[in-house]
């Protein structure tokens, strides 16, 4: 989350009087991600989360990501819901960028998960890929391999500026994983962005799972490479296999994993870091001047992805032999 377009509180009023969900009280911007602008809304029935559509999102996404929701809590996920305006809309259009208002999920983030917090995650992704097998609509990741070239040659040659040898080991790993990208393994809806701050927890147990905007049509063991990458490597960037042990430990207790998926978890582990370290790297040499967010780190995901590289097999993530 993060906030590129300001609002201002007059036309928040008169974009309130469409919903019925109270009377503006408050409201303030929320700088946590990259992605779209968010706005925390406490009104005089509740709290509810405004998000304006930015960047990477085409609006002809938009019915995917809040039918998605819809459909995962109608089959049991814990997740925010979009609201309706009185004709029964759940997008709308402010400050020159589509919307939507959802509900608020009760919880906190947690800056540091722990081994329960990873095995809970692990089961509740697993429950996540079981309840969206069955949703109607389709949509392809725009974020996959196909889409990392461009992502470097967006750098612009400025890679290097970061990091002296970064654009040659992004030039290197693109042309391997190209070559060499697994097919042909189980797929279906996956959230492909589940951080820890995308997870909310109360009293050290799962609440739910936010921020959809992500979400599309791809491999289920992709999504756990996804969140290996983001849950199990401490702050000194070393590999936790103990996290990792109870994050696939929880996947596997609700969908286990076939031989073929835990085999290409190492190279699948190698595509979300440099996807995360590609999409960090333009968002870092592009922040809009005035915009309230924190870029993060691109070189996190660098280190990350030099560790998996060095991964043999897939029991040094912690799964079961």
């Amino acid at each position: 989350m993060a906030v590129y377009t300001d609002v201002t509180s007059s036309q928040l009023d008169v974009f309130l009087t469409r919903y019925e969900i109270g009377t503006l009280v408050s409201y303030h911007g929320i700088a946590e991600g990259v992605e779209n602008s968010n706005f925390l809304l406490q009104t005089t029935r509740g709290s509810y989360i405004l998000t304006l559509y930015e960047k990477r999102v085409s609006p002809e996404d938009l019915p995917f990501f809040i039918g998605l929701m819809q459909h995962l809590a109608k089959n049991g996920i814990s997740c925010p819901q979009p609201v309706a305006d009185r004709d029964g809309a759940m997008l709308g259009n402010l400050a020159g960028r589509p919307c939507a208002i959802v509900t608020f999920l009760p919880g906190v983030s947690v800056r540091r998960p722990t081994v329960s917090h990873c095995g809970q995650l692990g089961e509740a992704l697993a429950r996540l890929h079981l309840a969206g097998a069955d949703f109607s609509m389709r949509r392809p990741n725009a974020l996959s391999v196909a889409s990392w070239r461009p992502l470097y040659e967006a750098a612009d040659g400025r890679s290097d500026t970061l990091a002296p040898g970064l654009a040659a080991a992004i030039n290197e790993e693109l042309s391997e994983l190209e070559a060499h990208w697994p097919s042909g393994l189980p797929a279906g809806v996956i959230h492909a962005d589940l951080f820890p701050d995308n997870a909310f927890f109360l009293s050290d147990k799962l609440s739910g799972i936010i921020d959809f905007y992500f979400a599309c049509t791809d491999l289920y063991a992709y999504d756990v490479a996804v969140c290996l990458n983001a849950w199990c490597f401490e702050q000194d960037g070393a590999f936790n296999a103990t996290k990792g042990r109870a994050l696939l430990a929880g996947y596997g207790a609700v969908r286990p994993l076939l031989p073929e998926e835990a085999d290409a978890l190492p190279r699948l582990a190698r595509g979300a870091a440099l996807r995360f370290l590609l999409t960090r790297l333009v968002d870092w040499l592009n922040v809009p001047e005035g915009a309230l967010v924190k870029p993060k780190d691109p070189l996190e995901y660098l280190r990350k992805l030099r560790f998996h590289r060095a991964v043999m097999c897939p029991t040094e993530y912690g799964l079961a032999a």
